[in-house]
C-alpha cells in the first residue's frame, strides 16, 4: 500500500484550520518524474530542485563526452539518472516543503490520495477533541535517544543472550 506524508503551512503563526492548503506527498516511484522531470519539476514548483538537475544533466553530458563516452553509455548514464529521479521525487517534494517552513503532520497509509485524506482528517478530528495542534504533529527537531545519555531510553546496555556472546569473541572485551 502506498505510504502519503500530510504536510502544512505553519510558518509564521498560521493556522492549520486552512484545511484545503494541507498537502499530500505519495511515498514511492512517480513515473512522470522519470520520463519528464522538467516538467514534473516544473508543475510541483521545486525550483532548486530544477536548478540542480539541469546543473547536474549538463555536468554529466559533458563530462562523459569528456571522457570519450559512447552515445550509448551516455543514453544508459541519463536513463540511470531518470530512474533515480522517480524513486527520489517525493523525497525532492518533502524537502521542498520543509525550506518553505511547512511542517509535516502525520503519515498517512492507503490505497489513494482520497483514502489518503479520508484517514487523515478521520484521525485528526478525533485528535482535535483533546490535544492541541501542537501535541500532534510528527517531531522531527529532536535527536534520536542515544545509549550515552542517562535518562532518556536506551541508557543501561542491551542485555546478553543467554548462552553468551553471539559472534567472533567468547566474552565481552576478550583479545582479539
Amino acid at each position: 500500500m502506498p505510504v502519503y506524508t500530510v504536510h502544512a503551512p505553519v510558518a509564521n503563526g498560521a493556522d492549520l484550520a486552512a484545511t484545503d492548503k494541507f498537502v499530500f506527498v505519495r511515498d514511492g516511484f512517480h513515473f512522470w518524474a522519470a520520463v519528464a522531470s522538467v516538467i514534473w519539476l516544473l508543475w510541483h514548483r521545486l525550483w532548486l530542485a530544477l536548478i540542480g538537475w539541469i546543473v547536474l544533466m549538463i555536468a554529466v553530458q559533458f563530462g562523459m563526452s569528456a571522457l570519450g563516452a559512447s552515445r550509448g553509455t551516455i543514453f544508459a548514464v541519463d536513463v540511470l539518472i531518470a530512474i533515480l529521479m522517480g524513486f527520489e521525487a517525493a523525497t525532492l517534494r518533502r524537502w521542498t516543503l520543509s525550506r518553505r517552513k511547512w511542517r509535516q503532520l502525520d503519515i498517512v497509509v492507503a490505497d489513494d490520495e482520497e483514502t489518503a485524506e479520508r484517514r487523515f482528517f478521520e484521525r485528526w478530528t478525533a485528535r482535535q477533541r483533546g490535544l492541541t495542534n501542537d501535541q500532534w504533529a510528527v517531531d522531527r527537531g529532536a535527536p534520536p535517544p542515544t545509549r550515552n545519555i542517562p535518562g532518556q531510553p536506551f541508557s543501561k546496555p542491551p542485555p546478553l543472550p543467554q548462552g553468551g556472546i553471539i559472534g567472533l569473541f567468547p566474552e565481552p572485551g576478550g583479545p582479539r
